[in-house]
């Protein structure tokens, strides 16, 4: 096969998988963690690298939420926000739906009014001066239970900022049944919102199943496990219920053994609508062009093939049609242009 790195850098992608706070580089988190020595991250960025380093997935919260707390002001948050744009223009992303926990920052302090004002001038700079289209996912952390949910629907639905598009469920999922959160999803979707919960990462099928009967996801957040079941498979294929596929992440949380063994071949066999996400990729060490470097190699696709992954982003996002239309269009225009000039 043709190294494809060089083609995937070059090529315009959406993402609709990957979470505001686990998108801080380490730069960033090391200059939030000097400004709040409190905190147990480190700043030396070598010593952040084994930080970084996940035993299993109880751990990697841990980890998170440490993060998590040295987001504490305004400031913090346009800061971090900007800082992920950035990130993403150089990797050329056009359009992105960020997961945002606004629950994580309101019980820590900040105020919800200010929260709000942050990320939406940080979304407006972010299109303005970078060429990247922000939205929002609004998520409920599972594992502060209903408490959360109640606060994060909320600020949702009573306080919803111009650029919220969904409403998720992230965290832990053992312990955390899916169908508990039902009355909130109610709520959120009555409102206007896409369903996005995450389920099928560290659990089986039926939490995927409890994700699309009580909480009437239109995406799945992850739904690794949706291989076990075939006929959960055949259901999302029938009704194009997009996954949003993490390899790295899955790895890195010990959700998958080993990428060799990484459900992402039977998903696509199925006929399932799969996209390609990074999840929380500094984190993991990686970011959306080595996500699709590695789907790539996985699936065993040429140009054309990765060119078709990243319009099923576009295809499963929630940017308006004429957005969607211009997104593939310009996906074409390059890989048509890709293919036709002569290798030097």
């Amino acid at each position: 096969m043709n190294d494809l790195h060089p083609f995937i850098a070059g090529l315009p992608k959406a993402e609709l998988h990957v979470h505001h706070v686990g998108s801080a580089s380490p730069r960033i988190v090391s200059e939030l963690a000097a400004h709040h020595p409190d905190s147990k991250v480190p700043t030396d960025p070598e010593a952040l690298a084994d930080f970084f380093t996940f035993t299993d997935f109880a751990h990697f919260i841990d980890v998170y939420l440490s993060v998590v707390d040295l987001i504490r002001t305004p400031e913090d948050v346009r800061l971090l926000t900007f800082e992920v744009a950035r990130d993403m223009a150089r990797q050329n992303i056009r359009y992105a739906e960020l997961t945002v926990t606004p629950f994580s920052s309101t019980r820590r302090g900040i105020p919800e009014a200010g929260f709000m004002e942050a990320i939406e001038d940080a979304r407006k700079a972010a299109e303005a001066e970078l060429g990247v289209v922000l939205r929002w996912c609004f998520d409920i952390p599972g594992e502060a239970g209903l408490e959360a949910a109640a606060e994060t629907t909320r600020l949702a639905v009573d306080l919803r900022p111009e650029g919220l598009v969904s409403f998720g469920l992230g965290g832990p999922e053992i312990g955390v049944d899916r169908p508990q959160f039902k009355p909130y999803f109610d709520r959120a979707i009555a409102a206007g919102l896409h369903s996005v919960p995450h389920a099928g990462e560290t659990t089986g099928p039926q939490t995927v199943w409890d994700a699309l009967t009580a909480l009437r996801a239109e995406r799945i957040g992850h739904g690794t496990s949706s291989v076990q079941d075939p006929a959960l498979l055949a259901h999302l294929a029938e009704h194009r219920i997009a996954l949003e596929v993490c390899p790295t992440s899955n790895i890195a949380t010990r959700a998958v053994a080993d990428i060799e063994r990484h459900p992402v071949r039977e998903m696509v066999e199925a006929g399932v609508l799969v996209t390609i996400n990074s999840d929380d990729p500094p984190m993991f060490g990686t970011d959306l062009n080595n996500e699709y470097a590695v789907a790539a190699r996985l699936l065993a696709l040429d140009e054309r093939g990765v060119a078709d992954l990243a319009k099923n982003a576009v295809e499963a996002s929630y940017l308006d049609a004429a957005g969607k239309r211009t997104l593939a269009a310009e996906i074409d225009t390059y890989t048509a242009n890709w293919l036709e000039t002569p290798a030097p």
